[in-house]
């Protein structure tokens, strides 16, 4: 036995695991399962709505829409990486789960949340030049240069997702075959591997810190700037219209990286939090984005969701529409009935 109580002296590292999400919950863990079906698919409808409306109205094809759209794509493959598995830990107890799984699901998770931030970024820029710099908004925000963003935004998280997975591949997993977590997240497996873990620690923490003060710290000088320049548009129409679409985007920023840097902190800070508290603080930064995204833009942004409402009444409309010739043939057929039977 190890200094630590565990065979962690014996060269042993497991390559297969049990995922068990909220363990504290045991037998009311398959209650979950139907409210969280819900979530999922009402999740994945929200979001491909606002994604279709986009895609399908000319109107909307321009750089902020076509960016709100790609973050929403964004969202449902970030929901499909996580909620699908936890789904199937909460029908039964023991999760099972392979090494390769696990770091493909871990690879899948950080490398949706950095899209986000660098869609955000992008975002960022959109307002920035259309408010600041209206006259030249054609001519700099083009094809070629959100394809540049695109190119960058897939880089830059892959910088960080792939190190990551990598480093976690490499580490001993010889405490226990059994993960406290409902997915695969890095401080999730690290909590189960032995060995010296100092430089993985502090090289998680380090990347979080410095992507989230680098992404704030651009983020907040766009808006800095895109506010004082709001502020100085004399028509106050066009004043509120700038001020609403920037508070759009600011809640979603709020909910992205708050909530997920909060998280990290909790974890490696307060270590008499309980597993179903980390447990649902993970939850809340993996899947408030997705849920909460589509209701901010769908409903704040004014053009998405007049299309919606236009899209969504046509259908009802045709549908009552198709539904009236069926009861005109069904009253002629009743009349028709009744002339029978009084003859």
């Amino acid at each position: 036995m190890g200094e630590d109580g565990n065979t962690s002296t014996f060269n042993i590292s497991y390559t297969n695991f049990f995922l068990v999400g909220f363990p504290g919950l045991r037998e009311w863990r398959p209650l979950l399962v139907l409210p969280l079906t819900f979530l999922y698919v009402t999740v994945i409808s929200a979001n491909a709505l606002v994604i279709h409306t986009v895609v399908a109205q000319r109107s909307l094809h321009q750089p902020m829409y076509m960016l709100i759209a790609l973050l929403l794509a964004v969202n449902i493959c970030a929901a499909t990486a996580v909620m699908p598995k936890m789904l199937e830990g909460f029908v039964h107890y023991a999760n099972p789960i392979s090494l390769h799984s696990c770091l493909a699901q871990m690879f899948f998770i950080y490398f949706t949340l950095l899209l986000d931030y660098n869609l955000l970024l992008a975002m960022a820029l959109d307002r920035y030049v259309a408010i600041c710099h209206p006259l030249r908004y054609i001519d700099l925000m083009t094809s070629h240069l959100l394809g540049v963003l695109a190119i960058l935004a897939l880089t830059r998280s892959l910088g960080v997702a792939v190190p990551l997975v990598v480093l976690t591949s490499q580490a001993r997993f010889c405490r226990t075959m059994v993960i406290p977590h409902f997915t695969c997240e890095y401080i999730a497996l690290l909590s189960i591997a032995c060995g010296d873990l100092t430089f993985n620690n502090r090289l998680g923490l380090a990347m979080r810190l410095v992507t989230v003060t680098f992404d704030l710290a651009l983020l907040g000088t766009s808006y800095t700037r895109i506010i004082y320049a709001a502020f100085r548009i004399s028509s106050g129409g066009a004043r509120a219209k700038a001020l609403h679409t920037c508070g759009s985007h600011l809640l979603v920023i709020l909910t992205i990286y708050f909530s997920g840097l909060s998280t990290s902190i909790v974890f490696r800070v307060a270590k008499t939090v309980s597993q179903d508290v980390q447990n649902l603080l993970s939850a809340i930064y993996l899947l408030l984005p997705g849920t909460l995204n589509p209701v901010i833009y769908g409903v704040r942004t004014r053009e998405i969701r007049q299309h919606v409402e236009k899209m969504l009444f046509s259908k009802i409309s045709a549908q009552e529409v198709g539904e009236k010739p069926e009861r005109m043939q069904n009253m002629r057929g009743n009349c028709q009935g009744e002339r029978t039977l009084s003859t």
